[in-house]
């Protein structure tokens, strides 16, 4: 909106093409293969507003707006005071004309986890004001992407621009020969310090017509591959309530599959059931997506929502804590296998090839009705899960192994708060609250007493 005057009378000393887009790898190894691949060229695409210079006996003599790409308004003026734009190109030709961007200088900005941090909109900004104070003007930077009358070859263009003090021209323009390249270019300039916001890359030939012949549509000779957004819709599919070992209640939303930073988002967590009963978000909503951190789904708020508002009961959190779920029933399964992940898990008895999906067939199976009921099965047992007889002996193997695990490994797989301990007795007297409420729970006693027949160390 700001740069909605920048449509101007006056005439672009050369004009300004436009990129069309290339949707995905797949379009950008269709564009690469139907060029020259021995000459082809990667820029990252800057998110800045474009201007064309034109330069007379070295002295900068317009600065031109976009505008429609044939005329734009006249900057020359406005631009006096930005640094970045040269004034004078040492040992230029009689005439030269560059293109470029200019950018909200952003030392060190990250893509990925910053965003655009509306670097486009400050520029755009500080352009539409009738003047420019010494601050603003200091934080606008220029980079050039195109000289569009300099030599024919795109090495001579990158040492001429250098040699007229605009290094950043040859700093990020690097030779390509395959979809690859542009790929791994495009995900490190995506992750990595760039003093400007970018918001994809640009591919482009080295050769092209004569800039006589440019018209103000996207040409044949360059494309932009543009970042996913990191920021868009998505239709709530479902509302799942995930309830963990120690009873916290986490909900899920379950959505119809979006791109979002070139990855497929299905599921997205609201964190806690507050933030769910706040928002109310319900099957249908369309809801806002954005990255946070090291490219995080995140859920923004409701956008829009659903006109039939389907009901949806959350689990009571009064049912749920530290304490309760030891054994499968309906309104404790969740907690009863959450419990089992981490027994099973890293944390615990580190069960190789063991986790949710394993337990859950166990379950399903009527093998398992307590925490520490697959301690007594064996392979021939174990096939009634629909196991193989291979895969049943050796889950038999690894539960056997499991059961010859010290006492402190067993006593971090169940959970168990407060301080080490060498054996039973010592944790259940111990001095911290905590333990001696955790060990004279019934459940956790009936536990302890199965281990103990089971000849586990400790118990």
């Amino acid at each position: 909106d700001a740069l909605r005057g920048a449509r101007g009378s006056t005439p672009a000393p050369v004009v300004q093409t436009g990129l069309a887009k290339l949707a995905d790898a797949d379009a950008v190894a269709a564009w690469m293969a139907a060029r020259d691949n021995t000459d082809l060229w990667l820029q990252p695409k800057a998110d800045g507003v474009a201007v064309t210079l034109l330069y007379v006996d070295g002295a900068l003599r317009q600065a031109v707006s976009r505008g429609d790409g044939e005329r734009g308004s006249d900057w020359t003026a406005r631009l006096a005071h930005v640094r970045a734009v040269p004034r004078q190109l040492p040992g230029a030709p009689a005439r030269v004309v560059l293109q470029g961007e200019l950018v909200w200088q952003l030392p060190g900005h990250v893509q990925v986890s910053a965003g655009g941090a509306g670097a486009r909109a400050a520029v755009a900004g500080a352009l539409a004001r009738t003047s420019l104070d010494e601050d603003t003007a200091g934080r606008i930077g220029l980079f050039v992407w195109d000289w569009p009358d300099g030599p024919a070859q795109m090495p001579a263009r990158l040492a001429g621009l250098r040699a007229f003090g605009l290094a950043d021209a040859a700093a990020w323009s690097v030779p390509v020969n395959d979809v690859a390249e542009v790929a791994e270019w495009r995900d490190h300039w995506y992750r990595s310090p760039m003093p400007f916001a970018t918001d994809g890359v640009v591919l482009r030939q080295g050769r092209r017509p004569p800039a006589q012949d440019w018209s103000a549509r996207p040409p044949d000779w360059a494309a932009a591959w543009k970042y996913a957004p990191i920021r868009t819709l998505a239709r709530v599919a479902a509302v799942e309530f995930r309830i963990g070992r120690t009873g916290r209640v986490t909900p899920v939303l379950e959505l119809d599959p979006v791109r979002l930073d070139d990855r497929r988002v299905r599921r997205v967590s609201l964190g806690s059931l507050a933030r769910w009963a706040e928002h109310d978000v319900r099957p249908g909503d369309d809801i806002v997506l954005a990255l946070a951190g090291l490219a995080i789904p995140r859920f923004e708020g409701v956008a829009l929502r659903a006109p039939q508002r389907v009901a949806v009961q959350p689990p009571d959190p009064d049912h749920h804590d530290a304490l309760s779920c030891w054994h499968p029933q309906a309104n404790c399964r969740a907690q009863f296998l959450a419990r089992l992940e981490w027994l099973g898990g890293k944390h615990g008895l580190a069960l190789e090839g063991v986790g949710h999906a394993t337990w859950q067939r166990l379950i399903d199976a009527g093998l398992l009705d307590g925490l520490v009921d697959w301690l007594a099965l064996d392979a021939d047992t174990l096939i009634r899960a629909d196991l193989s007889a291979e895969r049943a002996g050796q889950l038999a193997a690894g539960f056997a192994a499991a059961g010859r695990e010290s006492f402190p490994t067993w006593l971090r797989a169940l959970g168990a708060p407060g301080a080490a301990a060498s054996d039973w007795d010592s944790y259940r007297t111990s001095s911290q609250a905590a333990a001696r409420r955790f060990a004279a729970h019934p459940e956790v006693q009936a536990v302890a007493q199965r281990l103990r027949m089971a000849g586990v160390s400790g118990f």
